[in-house]
């Protein structure tokens, strides 16, 4: 027992990193992990004492514990044994599809990461970019909703911003978990869309194996009280108007068990004075297909130049970007068994009512429409009879209203919508696409 033994260095080196290796494993990690999990929890527990809705428990999980939740769920493996039988494949391989599909939508909430980095990155960009404006009911209409529902924000869908936008004017409330697509599905991009607790979703998968995984996520999501966010067009609205509604997400929700808790949905409206993305979509709606052409190289060149203008104090921001919270509608309002097609229809039909009414929009409508050259004047008043008529969400104080018809102008003719002409000022029959862009996003409002 007590012989010498002669070892080569490298074998010795081996042993002991293996040595090291255990130990950590088994007695220090283990402590270090709870030690900051339990920093993490306090940290959690006095964040929600401010939240008017607390981050649930669901959402705290380990994205491992998680995923194991899932993946062994009765109707997963009822799914599995299925596709197994369908594609003739031995049920280890199916059950193996099902744990990578879930790998890739779980996702892995931080709350550091999300109040102490995304709020404010959101609060940043949205500050920077917009002059932002909220409907006066927005905070009245969270804190009306019971305490043990699930809140579900239903919205349209403008562009990229408008995670940004609720994210920041919803950050007082919860922490909200989205369904994103393909697009951010690159690294490092989605380890922090997955830190923000944000889940990924194929958007043209028609495997029955991959909707049961997601659906019993979205599912054990809404059962266990997680605050979400969907867009149910499915996509960016290509040319401005408010597209058909697609099931997928709200008839999972919908087929939840929901014996423990209600389901209330929000609708919100979003409405800007300028899309970043804007000619990007027109493009791809002129074409016919929903392919976007831009390239990362065009999105560097744009916000370099806009930083250098911010640098030499020439940056003007894109005008106004405004979000309206509607009146809370629950679940059960649509009866035992809810109809999700009308549903759906419902909820858009809310988010339209909703929609703000900003003066860019207003005044592309405007345009639009005259067939001669407006003055000053002859714009002032028919920007005023235009917003009587469609009686505004968002109500615009009458001291301001010349002085934002005056913005609302100078935005459209720094960027070539409108021009100068004998006096007064006309829409440029180059830029009708997007004058119809901007415009049909409250021509319903004149219907």
């Amino acid at each position: 027992m007590t012989q010498t033994i002669e070892l080569p260095i490298w074998l010795f080196v081996v042993i002991l990193l293996f040595a090291t290796v255990t130990a950590l494993s088994h007695f220090l990690l283990p402590s270090v992990r709870w030690f900051f999990r339990l920093r993490l929890e306090r940290a959690v527990a006095r964040l929600n004492k401010r939240l008017t809705r607390p981050i649930e428990p669901f959402k705290l999980a380990r994205r491992h514990d998680m995923i194991q939740r899932l993946i062994y769920d009765p109707q997963i493996s009822q799914a599995i044994a299925d596709h197994a039988r369908e594609e003739g494949i031995p049920e280890n391989v199916a059950f193996q599809q099902a744990r990578r599909y879930a790998r890739e939508i779980v996702p892995s909430f931080s709350a550091f990461a999300y109040f102490s980095f995304g709020i404010r990155l959101a609060r940043f960009l949205a500050n920077t970019l917009y002059e932002v404006r909220t409907g006066k009911d927005n905070a009245a209409v969270i804190e009306k909703i019971p305490g043990d529902a699930t809140v579900i924000f239903v919205m349209n869908h403008r562009s990229n911003m408008d995670y940004m936008l609720v994210t920041y004017l919803a950050g007082e409330a919860s922490a909200l978990s989205y369904a994103v697509g393909e697009w951010a599905r690159v690294w490092p991009l989605s380890g922090l869309i997955r830190s923000m607790g944000a889940y990924f979703i194929r958007r043209k998968s028609r495997g029955a194996l991959y909707r049961k995984v997601l659906a019993r996520y979205v599912q054990k999501a809404t059962e266990g009280g997680v605050t979400q966010a969907v867009f149910p067009e499915g996509g960016l609205s290509l040319d401005g108007k408010l597209m058909p509604p697609k099931m997928g997400l709200l008839g999972y929700v919908v087929g939840a068990d929901l014996t423990d808790r209600d389901v209330v949905f929000v609708p919100v409206a979003i409405n800007y004075d300028r899309v970043l993305e804007d000619r990007v979509l027109i493009e791809a709606d002129l074409a016919g297909t929903r392919r976007f052409k831009a390239r990362i190289s065009v999105i560097l060149i744009f916000i370099l130049r806009k930083t250098w203008l911010r640098i030499r104090g020439r940056f003007m921001r894109f005008g106004e970007a405004a979000v309206v919270f509607g009146e809370p509608v629950p679940l059960r309002d649509y009866g035992d068994k809810p109809d999700v097609d009308r549903l759906a229809q419902d909820l858009m039909g809310r988010i339209a009512d909703e929609m703000p009414l900003l003066f860019v929009p207003l005044m592309a409508h405007l345009m639009l429409s005259t067939k001669t050259p407006l003055t000053e004047d002859a714009l002032r008043a028919e920007m005023a009879r235009l917003l009587k008529k469609a009686k505004p969400t968002i109500d615009i104080p009458h001291a301001d209203f010349d002085g934002a018809v005056q913005k609302a102008r100078e935005h459209m003719v720094q960027r070539g919508m409108v021009f100068a002409v004998d006096g007064g000022f006309a829409a440029d029959p180059d830029e009708l696409p997007i004058l119809n862009y901007y415009a049909n996003s409250i021509a319903h409002f004149f219907i």
